[in-house]
């Protein structure tokens, strides 16, 4: 059997030289020391994994409804109702008439595909153009048939002048290109 080192002054046990402790034994004043890494924990509960997995799902539920809804949506916002015109010069004619001639903003609209279709818009091009007609004596508006200036498939451009005259002999003439498309009918697009 060994004995432990002692000192040799007074034969007692010597301490042990300084250095790390390992965990689970005693420094020579009766204090464990911590280990110099901590020791693993695992998780506490079993909440947290199931609480986020349950919560990821209500998120990613949530995104796909919304998703849907929001495609549903702009699938929809295009549909069309009621009929357009037969012809694309037909469907300029409808909307000047609807513009110039008649000043309703409401019927002018329905003649307008729904892709641009913005009541206030056109409401406020409706009272620009009356606006304009009230400054001058009896304002009468004309043009001459549309023109079909290229068509290829469900989209034409057409063009027209539009010609203002008033009672004194005064005259303004504006040129104008429209865009129209065929969805349910021809309807305006674009006006440029």
């Amino acid at each position: 059997m060994t004995q432990p080192p002692t000192d040799g002054a007074t034969g007692s046990p010597s301490s042990p030289p300084p250095g790390p402790v390992s965990p689970g034994t005693s420094s020579p004043g009766g204090v464990t020391p911590s280990p110099a890494y901590p020791a693993y924990r695992s998780p506490t509960g079993g909440r947290r994994p199931s609480m986020l997995v349950a919560t990821l799902t209500l998120v990613a539920a949530i995104l796909l409804c919304g998703g849907g809804g929001t495609a549903a949506y702009l699938a929809l916002r295009d549909t069309e109702e009621g009929t357009g015109a037969k012809e694309p010069a037909a469907a300029v004619d409808d909307f000047l008439s609807a513009v110039y001639r008649e000043r309703d903003a409401r019927k002018a609209t329905d003649l307008v595909c729904a892709a641009s279709r913005d009541p206030e818009k056109i409401a406020a091009k409706v009272a620009e153009v009356d606006r304009y007609a009230a400054e001058y004596a009896s304002p009468r508006f004309r043009w001459a048939t549309p023109t079909v200036d290229s068509q290829n498939g469900d989209r034409a451009t057409v063009s027209a002048k539009v010609t203002m005259t008033t009672a004194d002999e005064k005259i303004a003439e504006q040129a104008l290109r429209f865009t129209v498309v065929r969805k349910a009918g021809w309807r305006v697009c674009e006006v440029a």
